[in-house]
Order: structure tokens, then C-alpha cells, then sequence
């Protein structure tokens, strides 16, 4: 079995508020990406790794991957303007021998070991896995504000969260499945992966995830990734 993991680390992470490019931004003495980067570079399962920089980091990740010594990296390109733009210029680069294709966002530093390995196991069986946790709090659907004048948010309805996940990364795919939901439904505009593979009538499966693997994504953010890290 061949994994190629495509790692993603082309956002500019305007949100949260840095003037260092978001992969490179430090949790205590390390870059963001370095985490997951040494995480998939030791997994038993991954054959290749493909990071996905921008044109204002590249050279920046160059130096780290050198400094840090992390191996597995067959190729680093240059993302596209959304985030399926960058998984698709991730895609081009896979290996001939690849059988699973594993997308991963690199804003998410604290992926274990452990749920690397379900969600690959899960995808050689099913050919589409996802990793994923139960949602905490109530979710109510909202009407956005109307009008500039009347900046008020209505609840539409409560829905049961018994059924709702949060979505996370690693997300594991057959190659042909995730390259054919790519050929077809690419100018779709969607938050993950899995998403076009829906569109294609793919049934994807989801594996029990952990809360640690948060996405870091605004300043607050930072804060629980170091409390985290303390523990």
C-alpha cells in the first residue's frame, strides 16, 4: 500500500492576525507545520509526503524542512487561490505507485499517530474516510441580518446534534475516487475534500477523532494550541 499525503500550508492565515506567514507562525519553539510535518514524515503508513506552499513562504519551508530534517517530501509546489485549488495542484504531483491519496490541513498540528492510522485502515476498506469528533454544544441554524440597518441574527432552528459531527483532518481517499470528484466538481466552491466526493455519491465514512486535533485558525487559537502543548 501506497499512501501519498498531500499537506496543506499555502493559507495566508489572514484571520489570524500575524504577520508571519501562518505555517511558519511558532507553538512555543516550533512552527505550526513543523508539528504535523514530523507527525506524517515518522508514520509507518506514509509513503510520500507533497506540501503545498504559497509563493511568499516557500522558500521559508525550504529552510525549515532542511533545518528540522524531515524527510518523506517528494515535492513542494505552489498552491492555488482557494482550498481545493491547492489540494488539486497537490494531486498532480502524486507518485505513479500512490493507492491512497491523505489531504491534510497543516494548520492542524496536534493530529496523533493513532487517528492517522484508523482513518488510512478505514480508507483502504471503504475508499473514502474522514476523521471526525461529536459536537459539543447546541447548533442552531441563523438567519444572517437582512439588511445593513438591522444587524440581527435570528435562529431558524435548533438542530439535533446527536447526529452532527465536526469535521476534521486527515481525510483519506482511493486515488482514482478523489481524482475523478476533482475532474468533475472542482469549480465547486467547498471547505473540504470530502465534500466533492459527495457530490460524486461517494458514502464516506467517518472515524472517531480527537479534540486535541484543532485547527488553528485566530489568535485564540494559539492560546489553547500552547495550553495543548503544556499538557
Amino acid at each position: 500500500m501506497f499512501v501519498s499525503a498531500i499537506i496543506l500550508a499555502a493559507g495566508k492565515g489572514l484571520r489570524l492576525k500575524s504577520r508571519v506567514p501562518k505555517p511558519l507562525v511558532k507553538i512555543n519553539s516550533r512552527p505550526i507545520i513543523i508539528y504535523s510535518l514530523f507527525t506524517f514524515s515518522r508514520h509507518p503508513l506514509v509513503s510520500e509526503i507533497i506540501l503545498v506552499a504559497n509563493s511568499a513562504n516557500k522558500e521559508a519551508l525550504i529552510r525549515k524542512i532542511k533545518q528540522y530534517r524531515i524527510s518523506k517530501i517528494s515535492s513542494i509546489v505552489e498552491g492555488g487561490k482557494r482550498r481545493q485549488d491547492s489540494v488539486r495542484c497537490g494531486l498532480k504531483r502524486l507518485s505513479p505507485e500512490t493507492d491512497l491519496v491523505l489531504v491534510h490541513d497543516g494548520a492542524r498540528p496536534f493530529v496523533g499517530k493513532e487517528e492517522i492510522s484508523a482513518v488510512i485502515k478505514e480508507a483502504l476498506e471503504t475508499r473514502a474516510a474522514v476523521l471526525g469528533v461529536p459536537v459539543k454544544c447546541t447548533i442552531k441554524q441563523v438567519h444572517s441580518p437582512q439588511t445593513i440597518v438591522h444587524r440581527k441574527y435570528i435562529v431558524k432552528k435548533t438542530l439535533g446534534r446527536e447526529n452532527l459531527w465536526e469535521i476534521q483532518t486527515p481525510q483519506v481517499f482511493a486515488r482514482e475516487l478523489i481524482l475523478n470528484a476533482y475532474r468533475k466538481f472542482s469549480r465547486s466552491d467547498v471547505t473540504d475534500d470530502a465534500a466533492l466526493a459527495e457530490k460524486s455519491g461517494v458514502k464516506i465514512s467517518v472515524v472517531p477523532g480527537s479534540y486535541h486535533n484543532i485547527k488553528i485558525t485566530t489568535p485564540e487559537d494559539l492560546i489553547m494550541a500552547k495550553a495543548l502543548l503544556q499538557q
